[in-house]
């Protein structure tokens, strides 16, 4: 993979309006901060384009409802879908997940079978399967993770076997960083005949992904976390696993005939998008996608990477700190969580936030993995293209200053 120094892609900081502030920003992680070509092309279409889509015989309509769809295109394009209507637009992840969880889940699990996922899951992808699992008499099965904060494998091929029909694992943990082999747990899974879902909320927005490559069966991501806006996220499904899906949601849009006792079915996607869709997002998403490729998503990449690999450096020198998760580069990502002796994460955050360092901290929608750390919380620095060194460097000096604080080392 080439590597781009992060000196070439300092500039991209002009491009975000809301860092003019000086704010070092480095909870992407959450949500990330959008540039302007984005902002610009949800503002001109909500000026010049607007209308409700697929409904109206009317230009406007006309032009919003190509307008959504080139949307629907330009994800299927990025994430390397064959078919653009194997992409469904949701709310977000959360939505996308539920959207498999009950519309799959109610239709595909029976008493005793097993629904396999991990101990670094966040809650969306664990708390939907908990549901499924109760109103199904299906059984909820865990994969721990070993002592370097990497998915255990091992046991992960243990608990493989027919009896389990749904395997749902992050494609990158939004607390640790980690970046699980889902190609190999996707081929393992479909050997024993069950279905894949991928949380790739943390994976979409920082690596190029080719969800054919990646093998799974569904995998589920938002616009707001790669620069996009809220309200819009993305559930692909590969169609043979689309078909087994029912609808999450009733309602307009999502039907072919309706009669007082009945209804049937749109074609996919449409039958899953129920009422009026995220039109100007779905707009703000295209802007994003075309932002990040005119980067290069090999160098979103690697940019993480570079800043992750030199945080890690410098953040090993700061006293009593201690990172929760990989020490080294190997299969992870630009997320770095830590924990300081004696110092509560949110006390953390706030000598950051004196220092215009804005972090994260909590536990990051992901209670089950902070008890497997042993921690109540961690505060968590989280890269992006719009960051730099500077970033980094305010983040070192500002964990300094609250170890001074509270007298640590």
């Amino acid at each position: 993979m080439k590597t781009t120094p992060t000196t070439e892609l300092s500039h991209l900081k002009a491009d975000f309006p809301i860092l003019d502030s000086g704010v070092h920003f480095l909870d992407s992680g959450a949500s990330s901060q959008k540039p302007t070509p984005v902002l610009e092309a949800m503002e001109r279409f909500a000026r010049t384009s607007y209308a409700n889509v697929h409904r109206g015989a009317y230009k406007l309509s006309v032009a919003s409802t190509e307008a959504y769809e080139a949307a629907r295109r330009r994800v299927a394009r990025f994430i390397g879908a064959r078919d653009h209507n194997e992409v469904v637009f949701t709310r977000g992840t959360t939505t996308a997940i539920n959207t498999v969880a009950f519309g799959w889940g109610m239709e595909n699990l029976e008493p005793g079978d097993h629904i396999l996922t991990t101990e670094m899951e966040h809650h969306a992808n664990l708390v939907p399967w908990q549901m499924a699992a109760r109103r199904t008499g299906a059984i909820l099965d865990h994969v721990p993770i070993t002592e370097d904060f990497r998915l255990d494998m091992d046991v992960l091929e243990e608990k493989l076997g027919d009896h389990v029909k749904m395997v749902a694992v992050t494609g990158m943990s939004n607390v640790l960083g980690t970046i699980p082999d889902v190609s190999r747990i996707s081929h393992l899974a479909h050997e024993q005949g069950a279905r894949v879902l991928v949380d790739a909320a943390q994976l979409v927005p920082h690596r190029r992904i080719d969800v054919n490559d990646l093998g799974a069966d569904f995998v589920a991501f938002s616009a707001h976390k790669m620069l996009g806006p809220t309200g819009i996220g993305v559930l692909w499904g590969r169609m043979e696993a689309l078909e087994e899906t029912e609808p999450f949601e009733g309602g307009g849009e999502m039907i072919a005939d309706v009669t007082l006792q009945s209804a049937t079915w749109a074609e996919i996607p449409h039958r899953f998008e129920a009422g009026t869709p995220p039109i100007i997002e779905a707009v703000g998403l295209h802007a994003a996608i075309d932002y990040l490729d005119a980067i290069g998503m090999e160098n979103v990449f690697a940019h993480d990477l570079e800043l992750t690999g030199i945080a890690l450096e410098r953040l090993g020198d700061v006293p009593g700190l201690q990172i929760q998760g990989p020490l080294s580069l190997e299969d992870r990502g630009g997320v770095v969580s830590m924990t300081m002796d004696g110092i509560h994460a949110h006390d953390l955050a706030t000598i950051l936030d004196e220092n215009d360092v804005a972090v994260r901290a909590g536990h990051h929608c992901a209670k089950p993995l902070m008890r497997c750390l042993g921690v109540a919380a961690t505060a968590r620095a989280s890269f992006y293209v719009y960051n730099d060194v500077s970033d980094i460097d305010a983040l070192v000096k500002g964990l300094r200053r609250a170890g001074e604080l509270f007298g640590v080392g």
